[in-house]
């Protein structure tokens, strides 16, 4: 005969298995699967810290952003990680005399574009002007940092002045130029007056970002950070035309700082001005954001496509 403690027993065991018949498992990405390239993706701090974050935000491959002498280290990682490193990016002090040395040196060491530029001066100065005509000199692509708003006291801005940065892509016709950030997405908006890093409300049309998009061919929108995931999430009208009209000329990165790919760690570097991603990955949000968006031809293009093309990647 059964007593009380193994009736309790008993009566435990079957509640527990019960729970566990109606566990669901977490629901995977709605891109899950899908051949995804981040194409802003800055190298941490190990080779493993890199997959993590890739794996967790469900990427299957990247373009890394290095620094001009990394040539020796992204041979690593690709040897370690085969397939998942498709190419990368070298950035130098544009500052420096030798600065056009090092990148052409870097470049011939198998580097597809320079970047990120991200320096105190302005858009079109002379330092930004040798790096323009050396991307047009070695046939590949320059990714710059636009940012006319400080996010602490101390950081000081980036390649100031975008809003007359027409006159360099006329300038420089043979050069392909990828905007990103603050200045480049707060533009998306007209009448943006410099006066906040990421503006909210919404969006008026014939800003300058989206004119030049339209009327230049060789600029390109890089989508990644709080920059270019805030100007997507102000106006979602005004996003599902934008990106419907620029889908050949957008592509998909993550700029995220995130240690996981699910929000863990510090957001966005610490930058205080882009709490709103506290928590976040910003790679997963960018990316649920364009799948409810956009058609899945368009989001296969930006997140895969137009990097193959403009970067001329080897599928």
């Amino acid at each position: 005969m059964i007593n009380r403690r193994q009736f309790s027993q008993a009566i435990a065991g079957m509640l527990a298995a019960s729970g566990a018949d109606y566990a669901q498992p977490a629901a995977p990405d709605p891109w899950a699967g899908a051949s995804i390239v981040d194409c802003h993706h800055h190298l941490r701090p190990s080779p493993e810290a890199n997959i993590v974050h890739l794996d967790g935000s469900g990427i299957s491959n990247a373009v890394a952003l290095a620094r001009g002498n990394a040539a020796d280290q992204m041979q690593a990682l690709e040897t370690k990680y085969s397939g998942r490193f498709l190419a990368w990016f070298a950035s130098a002090d544009i500052t420096r005399p030798d600065a056009a040395e090092v990148l052409t040196k870097a470049v011939k060491s198998g580097a597809v574009g320079l970047g990120e530029i991200k320096f105190h001066v302005e858009a079109a100065g002379p330092e930004l002007r040798r790096m323009y005509q050396l991307a047009a000199d070695l046939g590949i692509p320059i990714l710059v940092h636009f940012q006319e708003v400080p996010h602490t006291p101390a950081e000081g801005v980036f390649s100031t002045g975008f809003k007359n940065f027409e006159a360099m892509l006329k300038t420089y016709p043979k050069t392909r130029f990828i905007g990103h950030a603050d200045a480049f997405w707060a533009n998306v908006s007209a009448g943006d007056a410099n006066e906040t890093a990421y503006p909210t409300g919404p969006i008026k049309r014939g800003g300058v970002t989206d004119k030049l998009l339209s009327d230049y061919p060789n600029l390109f929108g890089d989508l990644a950070a709080n920059s270019g995931n805030n100007a997507l999430s102000r106006d979602p009208d005004f996003t599902a035309d934008f990106l419907k009209r620029h889908q050949d000329k957008l592509i998909f990165g993550s700029d995220c700082a995130c240690t996981d790919g699910k929000g863990g760690g510090v957001s966005q570097a610490g930058n205080p001005t882009a709490s709103r991603m506290a928590g976040k990955c910003v790679a997963r949000e960018t990316l649920a954001l364009l799948q409810k968006t956009v058609s899945p031809t368009a989001f296969r293009k930006m997140t895969w496509e137009n990097a193959h093309r403009l970067y001329k990647l080897k599928t």
